[in-house]
């Protein structure tokens, strides 16, 4: 392997971060065809798990063996919390939130990352962190106008925060992971273990008849795109080119780095909301998403332990 290159890993992080942001949208099209969250999740998550183990086939047979022992429980929980019951969640925030405070939500999982070093692992962090914890609260509390009762719908605000427990524990269980395991294998039985799951809770051949055509929503209301095509999109272009992409940055950055970088990803998801389904916040919510973004910052930098690049 080639010596790390930090600027290639920044590129890497900006363009995955780009692509899942853009996704957010892109679903929201493909269950706008008559998808339930949990259908989607589905053929989501077999479909990349399907790309995975062909990308694996034909470069990388290694990644194809099982996980053993330990390290088979930790892709387990993985697969079920981190890949399974965040896609899940994320779906369902996303279908019924506008997509940029859904992924706002989200993106606290940093600060859980953080609160869960410090009071169970027992690590030494900056004194930052406190502020940093206030000032994603009090963001996410003046975003979601808790003065006028909940400005969002209950369930969707719910599993947006159920989304960022299970994507801090992607996280904590794909630091542990990828620090000791080949990280293509890591991520092809994890989804593994995903497709199976998802397929005993909403099994793929239940998947219902969609149309010929959907609608583009929001401002490409007009416009008619075939669903399979949007799925497929789904699959490739927001979920395996991105999870890639990001495997790879973690040659080049430390994980805290590409968490850090990867918070662009909601930024961008206020910005495709606002231009594509015309959500907009008012002035004080965009006070209080700054304010989250900040605290999201402030919390993954205060660890004191620095993540070493992986092996090749």
């Amino acid at each position: 392997m080639s010596h790390p290159n930090a600027r290639l890993g920044y590129a890497l992080v900006v363009l995955a971060a780009v692509l899942f942001g853009v996704n957010g949208g892109v679903s929201r099209v493909a269950m706008g065809s008559g998808l339930s969250p949990e259908s989607f999740t589905t053929l989501r998550i077999t479909g990349a798990t399907a790309v995975f183990v062909a990308y694996a086939a034909v470069f990388r047979r290694s990644a194809l063996r099982r996980p053993r022992g330990t390290a088979l429980l930790l892709v387990i929980a993985l697969g079920l919390v981190g890949v399974t019951g965040l896609q899940l969640t994320y779906n369902v925030a996303i279908d019924r939130l506008p997509l940029g405070i859904a992924l706002l939500i989200e993106y606290l999982a940093p600060v859980l990352v953080v609160l869960w070093v410090r009071f169970v692992r027992k690590e030494e962090v900056r004194p930052r962190m406190w502020g940093a914890v206030a000032l994603a609260v009090v963001g996410l509390a003046v975003v979601s106008r808790v003065w006028t009762g909940l400005a969002f719908d209950g369930l969707g605000v719910v599993m947006a925060l159920l989304a960022s427990v299970c994507f801090a524990a992607y996280f904590l269980l794909g630091e542990h992971n990828v620090g000791f395991d080949d990280p293509l294998r890591v991520i092809l039985w994890a989804f593994v273990v995903a497709t199976v799951c998802m397929n005993l809770i909403r099994p793929i051949w239940t998947t219902p008849d969609l149309p010929r055509t959907t609608s583009g929503l929001g401002r490409l209301g007009d416009v008619s795109v075939n669903p399979w095509l949007v799925l497929a999109m789904v699959v490739v272009l927001g979920t395996v080119v991105p999870f890639f992409l990001e495997m790879v940055a973690l040659r080049h950055l430390p994980a805290t780095i590409v968490t850090v970088v990867a918070m662009l990803e909601p930024v961008i998801a206020v910005v495709l909301g606002w231009g594509w389904f015309r959500e907009s916040l008012t002035p004080v919510q965009v006070v209080g998403a700054v304010a989250v973004l900040a605290g999201i910052v402030l919390a993954q930098t205060s660890r004191k332990v620095a993540l070493a690049v992986p092996p090749p």
